[in-house]
């Protein structure tokens, strides 16, 4: 019997009695990758990780790239995180970018497309290093079709190489026009 009123107990404490995590958050908005890289590695400098990526027209800024750096608010974390974005009208250019992140370590960490200050509609890409990663190197494949059934056939032949998908989107790039756009990752051996 005293087992059950120990467990009736612990269901009906009210809600307010439960520790609850609270979070703090950094919302970033520039038109520039070059801005936003560096807005991102001083939030990570002051104990922020990736939280969530998105372009587009905000009320006030116009077209932008936003994105939302989050932490809990008590903790103190000994993690080190290093971001890079990567920005880019062509896809190939944006697969080259990413392996070169791969190599360094980087991990995916969220894509879009926006409109740039000067680069036009650009296809993004974050990436996150941290120092607790023991992950290594990272090959990256990027897959861009304007046709979804070729969409298909080219993640069915990727995964069957041991490619993850990390990151899909849909956008009109400047060279590609409008294209389904596939990240896919797999570590290196």
């Amino acid at each position: 019997m005293i087992h059950r009123t120990l467990l009736f107990m612990a269901l009906t404490l009210p809600l307010a009695a439960q520790p609850a995590t609270r979070f703090e958050y950094r919302v970033l908005a520039t038109s520039k990758t070059s801005t936003m890289e560096k807005e991102m590695n001083d939030a990570a400098d002051a104990g922020y990780r990736f939280g969530g990526v998105m372009g587009g027209d905000t009320a006030v800024g116009g077209k932008e790239v936003v994105v939302v750096m989050m932490k809990e608010a008590d903790a103190k974390s000994e993690v080190k995180r290093a971001y890079k974005l990567l920005a880019t009208s062509k896809t190939s250019t944006l697969e080259k970018e990413l392996q070169q992140a791969g190599d360094e370590g980087y991990e995916f960490q969220g894509s879009t497309v926006f409109q740039s200050a000067f680069g036009g509609r650009e296809v993004s890409a974050i990436l996150e290093r941290d120092s607790t990663s023991r992950t290594g190197r990272i090959q990256y494949k990027l897959l861009a079709t304007s046709r979804t059934s070729t969409m298909q056939k080219e993640l069915s032949d990727a995964g069957a190489q041991g490619y993850e998908l990390c990151g899909v989107l849909v956008g009109k790039s400047a060279f590609g026009g409008a294209e389904v756009i596939s990240i896919l990752k797999k570590t290196a051996r």
